[in-house]
C-alpha cells in the first residue's frame, strides 16, 4: 500500500471550517437595499424546518441508492446499465456546474453591489473555474503518479530473486503483479474521483443552506424546498456512484454519506441563525459566494467530463457496443435535462 492516503475526514475538516467562517465573512454591511419586500419570519422558518427535513432525506435517498444497489448482479460495474446509470449521473453534476454553479458566481460578482475596479474589468468568475480545474486535474496527477511509483518501487527484484524462478513462472508472477498494480491504482483514482467531487458539491451545498436559511421571505423559501430537494437527490446519486467505485471501508462510507447528507440542511440551520445579520447583498457575502461558487463550479464540470464521461465513453465495451453508446447519450442528456428542468423551475 501507498504511504499516500485519502481521508474522508479531511473533507469534513475543511468543509466545517467554510461552515463555520462564511457566516462571519459575509455578516457584513451592505451598500445596497434590500430587495426583499415580502418578509414574514414566523412563516419562513415553518419553511426553513421542512425545507431541512426535506433535503436531508432526498439527499440520504440519493447517495445511499447506488450503494445499496451495487450488489444486485445487474448493476455491477461490467454489466451494460451501470454505464447508463453513470451517465446519467455525469449529465446531472455537469449541468449542476454549467446551470446552478456557474450562473450564480456571474451574478455575484458581477453585482452592481462590488466595485467595478477590479471586479468590473475581469472575468473573474471564468478565471476561478478555470483555475479550479487546473488544479483538480494537478492534484489528481500527483496522487495518482505518487501511488504508482510507490508501488513500482516496491516491486523492484532484490538479489536477481525474479531470475531463480525460471523465465515463465516469472513472467506469471510479473503479469498478476501487472494486474495488482493496475487494480490498486484504478482504486486510487477512485478514492481521489469521490473526494474531490464531493469537496466540490459540498461548497456548493453549504452556499445555498446557508442563503435559504438566511432568508426571510416564504415566497423565496417555498418553491426551493422541493427544487432543492430534487437537486440533492440527483446529484446524491452521482456521488453515491463514485463512492460505490472507491471501495472504502464501512466507516468511511458512512462518513461521506452523512457529510453529504448533513451540508446542506446544516447550511440551512446555520443561515437560520445568522438571518438577522446576514445580508447577501454586501460586497463580503457576494464575493465570497461568487468565488467558492466558481471553484466549485470548475471542480464539478472537470469531473464529470474528464473523471465521469471521458472515463467511461472511452472504455473498450462502450466503443464496442453500438446500442449501448446510444443508450448512455440518451441517460447522459436526460440527467443534463433533468437538472435544467430544476433550473428553470426552482432557480436553484
Amino acid at each position: 500500500m501507498s504511504k499516500l492516503q485519502f481521508y474522508p475526514n479531511r473533507i469534513l475538516t475543511i468543509s466545517s471550517l467554510l461552515i463555520l467562517f462564511q457566516p462571519l465573512l459575509v455578516s457584513s454591511l451592505c451598500i445596497c437595499e434590500t430587495q426583499h419586500k415580502d418578509q414574514n419570519a414566523s412563516q419562513a422558518v415553518t419553511y426553513k424546518l421542512v425545507a431541512i427535513a426535506s433535503i436531508l432525506i432526498s439527499s440520504a435517498i440519493g447517495v445511499c441508492l447506488p450503494l445499496l444497489l451495487k450488489n444486485v448482479p445487474s448493476l455491477r460495474p461490467e454489466k451494460a446499465i451501470y454505464f447508463l446509470i453513470k451517465a446519467f449521473a455525469a449529465g446531472v453534476i455537469l449541468a449542476t456546474g454549467f446551470l446552478h454553479i456557474l450562473p450564480d458566481a456571474y451574478d455575484s460578482l458581477k453585482s452592481p453591489c462590488l466595485s467595478e475596479n477590479p471586479w468590473g474589468g475581469f472575468p473573474f468568475t471564468g478565471f476561478i473555474a478555470m483555475m479550479a480545474a487546473i488544479l483538480t486535474l494537478m492534484m489528481e496527477a500527483f496522487a495518482t503518479g505518487y501511488h504508482r511509483r510507490s508501488e513500482l518501487r516496491k516491486a523492484q527484484p532484490v538479489n536477481g530473486d525474479e531470475e531463480s524462478d525460471g523465465g515463465h513462472a516469472g513472467h506469471v508472477h510479473g503479469s498478476a503483479f501487472v494486474l495488482e498494480r493496475s487494480n490498486s491504482s484504478d482504486l486510487i483514482r477512485h478514492r481521489v474521483v469521490s473526494q474531490v467531487l464531493e469537496l466540490g458539491i459540498v461548497v456548493h451545498s453549504v452556499i445555498i443552506g446557508i442563503s435559504l436559511g438566511a432568508s426571510e421571505s416564504p415566497k423565496t423559501i417555498k418553491p426551493l424546498v422541493a427544487a432543492l430537494s430534487f437537486h440533492q437527490f440527483f446529484e446524491g446519486m452521482g456521488l453515491g456512484g463514485c463512492i460505490s467505485q472507491a471501495k472504502y471501508k464501512i466507516k468511511a462510507t458512512i462518513i461521506m454519506v452523512l457529510f453529504f447528507s448533513l451540508t446542506t440542511p446544516t447550511g440551512i440551520a446555520v443561515g437560520l441563525g445568522i438571518s438577522k445579520i446576514y445580508d447577501e447583498n454586501s460586497p463580503t457575502a457576494l464575493i465570497v459566494q461568487g468565488v467558492l461558487n466558481s471553484a466549485s463550479a470548475g471542480i464539478l464540470i472537470y469531473m464529470a467530463l474528464v473523471d465521469l464521461l471521458a472515463t467511461d465513453f472511452m472504455n473498450p465495451k462502450m466503443q464496442s457496443n453500438v446500442r449501448l453508446q446510444l443508450g448512455a447519450y440518451a441517460t447522459l442528456l436526460l440527467g443534463a435535462a433533468s437538472m435544467s428542468v430544476l433550473a428553470k423551475w426552482g432557480g436553484v
